[in-house]
């Protein structure tokens, strides 16, 4: 298995409150641009997405209220593991150190061609979620449900 994991990100918003915006993957396809989100169908334990002719799918596995998500891969081209981390930051209670680990069963071309992209994806992901706290969103996000900590 090859391990992947994310940079660390603090996110402006308890440990709670983004498990629980994360804890239905059905939230997931809100979080996307308008353009893109035909690509993705998802339901409380299920997403699937076709990405670059790929149709790539998680399913819940285990779910740790306010600490941790599982998913593993559902219908996926090859075996996969993801953890969602929603750990308190050290020095503020109001924030969140988030971060992703994933474990994908790659063989070796695999791995050369497709370990530095997911590693760049799961940092993406931290970076997005991070900006998305302090109010800063990507172009074509709509931003009506998202509200910030106060």
């Amino acid at each position: 298995m090859t391990e992947i994991t994310s940079k660390h990100g603090t996110v402006s918003r308890q440990p709670y409150e983004l498990y629980m915006s994360m804890v239905d993957l059905s939230n997931f396809k809100r979080m996307l641009p308008q353009d893109k989100q035909d690509m993705l169908q998802a339901d409380y334990d299920t997403l699937t997405a076709t990405v670059q002719g790929f149709n790539i799918g998680v399913k819940v596995h285990n779910r740790q209220p306010y600490s941790l998500i599982e998913l593993v891969d559902y219908g996926a081209p090859f075996a996969f593991h993801i953890e969602i981390h929603f750990d308190p930051a050290q020095n503020d209670p109001y924030k969140t150190d988030f971060w992703i680990k994933a474990e994908a069963d790659l063989n070796l071309m695999m791995k050369m061609m497709l370990s530095g992209k997911i590693k760049e994806a799961l940092d993406k992901i931290v970076d997005g979620l991070v900006n998305a706290s302090n109010g800063i969103f990507p172009e074509g996000f709509d931003a009506s449900g998202w509200t910030p900590h106060v």
